[in-house]
């Protein structure tokens, strides 16, 4: 269940946009052990004027951000963390270049399948990993 949004700077191919979301989708799915049809990302190019980056990173920089839900173990944040950096790493984005950012909400709090609040809907995974 988990929602991506992936902010880069303009200036990508084609390309490489879907690569990165590709990199990042399974990162998620595998760490989390998903299936292969959980999957809502969104990638967001921003034009140069319109994102003030932090001063120690260059254009190539990506922000991650995952609204899932609450209930994932401090290390398998961590091995998320770990498969993004690496995966985007095998894209040529320096690790330096990458940020993320984990909102964790209670399943009530998100209305999945026709507006079902989640906390009632067998997910098919395990979200407790």
């Amino acid at each position: 269940m988990p929602v991506t949004l992936v902010s880069i700077l303009e200036g990508r191919s084609a390309a490489e946009k879907r690569a990165l979301m590709a990199a990042v989708q399974t990162a998620i799915a595998d760490t989390l052990k998903l299936p292969p049809q959980d999957r809502n990302l969104r990638l967001c190019v921003h034009g140069r004027d319109e994102w003030l980056l932090p001063e120690d990173k260059t254009e190539r920089y990506v922000l991650v951000e995952i609204m899932l839900f609450a209930g994932r173990t401090p290390e398998t944040k961590g091995a998320l963390f770990t498969a993004i950096v690496e995966a985007l790493e095998g894209l040529g984005i320096q690790r330096n270049d990458v940020f993320l950012i984990l909102n964790e909400q209670p399943r009530e709090n998100v209305g999945i399948r026709g507006g079902i609040r989640a906390d009632l809907v067998d997910l098919g995974y395990q979200v407790k990993v």
